[in-house]
């Protein structure tokens, strides 16, 4: 079922089997004619063009390829994926327990990262965020 489900969701815009070949400046690739019956043909570009093409499939910064339906849509998903756990006899996951940064660099560096380094007695304390400067408009008038 994943299988099935990944060629859809997962897919990028274009697979490494479709690429025949890349030279310095071409690149050559398989693709289907439409208008003569979804018949193979290849194809050569010139690699700008080719690179134009291919990102015109990549989605800026923050956009989301799919969106969640069935058991992870956001109405009832805790509850349907209790019934689908319940119904494949699998275990329900153990709670995340968020560890925090101190103790996490703790337990991976076997350090105290909040201990100056330099004289090994002080500890730095971690503060809230700097909130960033308002923006400064143009002046209200002109030079004398």
């Amino acid at each position: 079922m994943l299988e099935y489900l990944g060629r859809y969701t997962h897919r990028v815009a274009l697979s490494n089997e479709r690429i025949l070949g890349i030279d310095a400046d071409t690149v050559r690739l398989r693709v289907r004619d439409s208008a003569h019956g979804n018949r193979g043909r290849t194809l050569s570009l010139p690699a700008c063009t080719f690179i134009e093409r291919f990102f015109l499939h990549v989605l800026p910064k923050g956009f989301k390829r799919i969106r969640h339906y069935g058991l992870l849509g956001p109405a009832g998903k805790t509850t349907k994926l209790a019934q689908a756990r319940a119904a494949l006899s699998a275990p329900t996951p153990n709670p995340l327990v968020l560890e925090s940064v101190d103790a996490f660099m703790r337990r991976i560096n076997r350090i105290e990262w909040l201990r100056c380094a330099h004289c090994g007695n002080g500890r730095f304390l971690p503060s809230a965020p700097i909130a960033p400067a308002p923006a400064r408009g143009p002046p209200l008038r002109g030079p004398p």
